[in-house]
């Protein structure tokens, strides 16, 4: 399965409450694919991070880019909160991911406003 061009926000991890890495790219199914296949040296080969656990659509690149330096910012304990918010059984979301669906939206909670100073 592919799934046509929409920039992404994305959390992969090792397991439930593991090392998790936060990336953004413009084709998620086949960026996850090519952790899965060990296909990139580095962090994510090292550590065994393959299983998506979180993602957020976004229409532009620069706004993924925008959020993804803001998610960096954040206590480690904010970032599984929102993994658990959108997956409570850190099932992984490879297969599953919807592009209509999970779409960033400026609400609610600060942090996702960016006011986490």
């Amino acid at each position: 399965m592919q799934i046509e061009k929409q920039p992404a926000v994305y959390i992969i991890a090792s397991e439930r409450n593991g090392t998790i890495y936060l990336g953004v790219n413009s084709a998620l199914w086949n960026r996850v694919a090519t952790h899965k296949s060990k296909g990139l040296h580095g962090f994510s080969s090292k550590y065994k991070i393959s299983m998506l656990v979180w993602y957020e659509h976004h229409d532009t690149m620069e706004s993924a880019i925008r959020r993804e330096k803001q998610i960096k910012k954040w206590y480690r304990k904010w970032k599984l909160e929102i993994i658990e918010k959108m997956n409570p059984n850190w099932s992984d979301l490879h297969e599953k991911i919807d592009v209509a669906k999970y779409r960033f939206v400026e609400s609610l909670d600060s942090r996702l406003r960016g006011n986490d100073d």
